[in-house]
């Protein structure tokens, strides 16, 4: 009697092993996009169980992004919201009471603007006003391209002391002591946002996906195709913009649970005769910087690597990529002008060329 009870409970447990097996969630592929936040398209994939589940994280993820978008916009005025643009029209006026997002962007902009050379600026808004008013002039009427005459981007450059924005976190408000100097947080912003929205998402159960908003790709978990181990995230052909017959995908990097953000010359630009006047503004020489075609960063944080692309474009190779070494968990490919491809070794381990996939983790 007592062999027939261990023989049926043996069996009820293969019975149950086998059940337990088959009865694993299934993954499907679904993506989605929108249009209306930071300039750009906004692209999520990702696997869940059932396409209404998907759409339940894009629709927090845009409804996110849209009240991220509105806070950091330095153009438009959005009833009930005190904005980047509110600061700068309170310049030299009277401190603005503003969000605690808007606070922490802030402050993480100016700490980073310290630690990598003071290179990237939020307070440069006089100086890229007027490049953006020359480039929109381009842009509707190529005849009348030209440069910005030099004076007056000395006199703008007069107006972006960093020091003299002043945070009050207790108050919760932000000033800038100078009237005329004005925040542009352009080179930061769209990762800033990217990354608190992968990381809120999350939280709700969002565990297999990729955010793309324009050139910021933010990776969460791993794909669940049951095939492969990491994201394949490709980095974008400089020359793809100008030649259709050239790939466009430059090289394919591998990765989970990190970011990959590009600066190049390639997407905002305007033409004066046969040279390409890009919006990355050098604040040494308060031109277009000439170093790079393109540089990609990989961290853990959008935010960040959102900062240090525009850094390590505007500077030259051997300081650019010490600065990437010397900062933990980055990694970083650089496209020169003459189509030469240079990376830190971390980079190198998970390029396509030089032989990683996602079919294994390393």
């Amino acid at each position: 009697m007592k062999k027939k009870i261990s023989t049926i409970l043996v069996v009820m447990l293969i019975i149950s092993s086998l059940v337990g097996c088959s009865a694993e969630p299934k993954y499907e592929k679904y993506s989605d996009t929108f249009f209306d936040t930071f300039d750009t398209i906004t692209q999520i994939v990702g696997y869940t169980q059932t396409e209404e589940e998907f759409q339940g994280y894009v629709d927090k993820i845009h409804e996110r992004m849209l009240e991220l978008h509105k806070l950091f916009d330095k153009y438009n005025t959005y009833e009930g919201i005190n904005n980047i643009k509110t600061i700068n029209d309170n310049a030299g006026i009277e401190p603005v009471k503003v969000e605690k997002e808007i606070i922490d962007l802030i402050l993480f902009s100016k700490d980073l603007y310290e630690k990598t050379g003071k290179e990237t600026n939020i307070a440069m808004g006089a100086v890229l006003k007027i490049w953006s008013g020359y480039r929109d002039i381009a842009e509707s009427d190529p005849s009348r391209a030209e440069l910005p005459p030099m004076e007056d981007l000395l006199a703008a450059n007069e107006h972006t002391d960093i020091n003299k924005v002043i945070v009050d976190v207790e108050s919760s408000t932000v000033y800038l002591e100078d009237p005329e100097m004005s925040l542009d947080v352009g080179a930061v912003a769209k990762g800033y946002a990217t990354e608190i929205v992968a990381e809120e998402i999350q939280e709700t159960g969002f565990t297999s996906g990729i955010i793309s908003a324009g050139g910021n790709v933010r990776t969460i978990g791993k794909p669940l195709d049951g095939i492969r181990e990491r994201w394949g995230i490709g980095i974008q052909n400089p020359d793809s913009y100008t030649d259709s017959t050239v790939d466009s995908v430059l090289e394919t990097v591998f990765i989970n649970d990190a970011s990959v953000v590009t600066s190049g010359d390639y997407q905002r630009f305007y033409m004066v005769g046969d040279k390409v006047i890009h919006h990355l503004i050098d604040p040494k020489t308060l031109m277009p910087g000439e170093y790079y075609r393109a540089v990609s960063i990989i961290t853990p944080d959008s935010g960040v690597a959102d900062f240090l692309s525009t850094t390590a474009f505007l500077i030259p190779f051997e300081e650019s990529k010490a600065l990437i070494e010397s900062y933990e968990n980055a990694e970083a490919l650089w496209v020169f002008s003459d189509g030469t491809v240079e990376a830190t070794e971390g980079m190198k381990k998970i390029m396509k060329s030089y032989g990683a996939t996602g079919a294994k983790a390393e």
